[in-house]
């Protein structure tokens, strides 16, 4: 399995060294072991670094894999995830699933290169985990192998002429390794005919994907799972990874049990007295159509791509989409079940900003909904970015613990959480902070307002 890019380390590698006594004890930390730091290291077959992560969708699992991927070698490491519904089961596994690095104007995301980079090789290391004949079920061999199979492009049609004038602009500084070309309208009735083009251009992104978000999840699990059992096969220090399907009521619960607990809760991170009120988020609630087609009528083009506009697209077979999202600011509502009069106003509300670019979906059948609660960061001069850190600050107290924070992912996990997981895992692991770029620590210079996520 491929190697990871590791975000540097300004303060060079760090490895963690329990006491041996049987008491509760702070961990300390040395460099790179010189002789004298012998019984540290022996220390480390005895008492495991124990992480407990909290939730189980795209930063949850990102963070495991790195953890598990960059320990080192000589540390006995424990990791249990906690996730009341499991791998996949919040907002993350009903995502659109549509990854690409640029804003809605085609500009390049504030650190998309390393972003789209990064994603790259975690897709590719869950995709090879889905083919792996030693973790194949009868559940999971009929998905995990086409999490990442609508490799069709996402295509931007210009729906006004400033918006048209700004894309063109920023077309200029795209990815090599995600192109965005500018189609006329003849060149994208190739691709998808019967699209609409307002202003006869449209923006195309050949390399951008279209994943299964939670068949992508379940993957990346199973990734971890392989990574844990392989490196206590090759190291001489035990991986444990073991997945809890429960409710977290409280941080406390886990005060004296664990090293390093990480906060992956997305918008239920306010369920916890502790962070209650204290972070810089707002909720929003999304709603997502599934629609499709009779067999018998002629489906979606087989290499169509996916669509980017008021409305998205995200192409499942060829007669089968789903359509998205709805924005419902402030919702408390993290149920992904969708009421039938929620599903009638979504459908009133997103059909047509859809069929403006793409009338066809007019015949497409209503078949059911599903919804996600998204954490939404603030805006920021870089654009909204998520909240990383320690937050034993924030918390209040003195704890042995240390505890930590990855949210406000926003509608942009997929894009970021690979990379933010890479460097959440070298801070967990290093107990340092600083590993972390500042523009991704500054939200807890400000005061959040009163109740500011609900």
């Amino acid at each position: 399995m491929k190697n990871l890019h590791v975000w540097p380390n300004p303060s060079g590698r760090i490895f963690p060294c329990r006491s041996t006594s049987r008491t509760l004890s702070h961990v300390r930390f040395v460099h790179p072991p010189p002789p004298s730091s012998v019984r540290c290291h022996s220390s480390l077959t005895q008492h495991p670094f124990r992480c407990a992560v909290l939730g189980a969708g795209f930063a949850g699992l990102s963070v495991v894999w790195h953890l598990l991927k960059q320990s080192p070698k000589e540390l006995n490491l424990r990791v249990d995830i906690y996730d009341e519904v499991g791998i996949g089961g919040g907002a993350s596994g009903i995502s659109g699933g549509l990854l690409h690095p640029y804003s809605p104007k085609v500009k390049l995301l504030w650190e998309g290169a390393q972003c789209w980079k990064e994603s790259m090789e975690l897709l590719r290391a869950a995709e090879e985990a889905s083919v792996s004949k030693d973790y194949r079920t009868e559940e999971s061999a009929e998905h995990m192998e086409a999490f990442v199979a609508h490799k069709r492009g996402i295509l931007r049609p210009a729906t006004d002429m400033k918006n048209m004038i700004k894309l063109n602009e920023n077309v200029k500084t795209c990815l090599p390794s995600c192109r965005v070309q500018t189609l006329n309208n003849g060149e994208a009735q190739s691709l998808l005919p019967g699209v609409y083009l307002p202003f006869n251009t449209a923006f195309y992104m050949p390399e951008a994907l279209n994943i299964n978000s939670r068949h992508y999840l379940q993957a990346l699990f199973r990734g971890c799972e392989i990574l844990a059992k392989e490196s206590s096969t090759l190291d001489s220090s035990q991986k444990q990874l073991s997945l809890h399907k429960r409710s977290v009521h409280r941080l406390s619960e886990f005060e004296g049990e664990y090293d390093a607990v990480i906060v992956c809760l997305g918008a239920k991170v306010n369920m916890l007295p502790e962070l209650s009120g204290r972070l810089p988020l707002r909720t929003c609630r999304g709603v997502i159509a599934q629609l499709e087609l009779h067999d018998d009528m002629k489906g979606y083009p087989e290499r169509g791509p996916s669509i980017l506009s008021d409305a998205w697209i995200a192409v499942q077979g060829p007669h089968s989409l789903n359509l998205g999202s709805t924005w419902e600011w402030k919702s408390v509502n993290s149920s992904p079940n969708v009421s039938s009069d929620e599903a009638s106003k979504a459908l009133q509300e997103l059909l047509p900003k859809a069929s403006t670019i793409y009338p066809g979906i007019k015949d497409w059948v209503f078949t059911g909904a599903r919804a996600g609660l998204r954490a939404m960061p603030p805006l920021t001069t870089l654009g909204s970015l998520p909240l990383l850190g320690c937050i034993n600050d924030v918390i209040g107290r003195n704890h042995i613990c240390k505890y930590w924070l990855f949210g406000g992912l926003g509608s942009r996990g997929l894009l970021y959480h690979a990379w933010l997981g890479n460097l959440m895992a070298q801070a967990v692991l290093s107990f340092n902070e600083e590993v972390i770029p500042s523009e991704l620590r500054s939200w807890k210079a400000t005061e959040p307002k009163c109740n500011v996520l609900f």
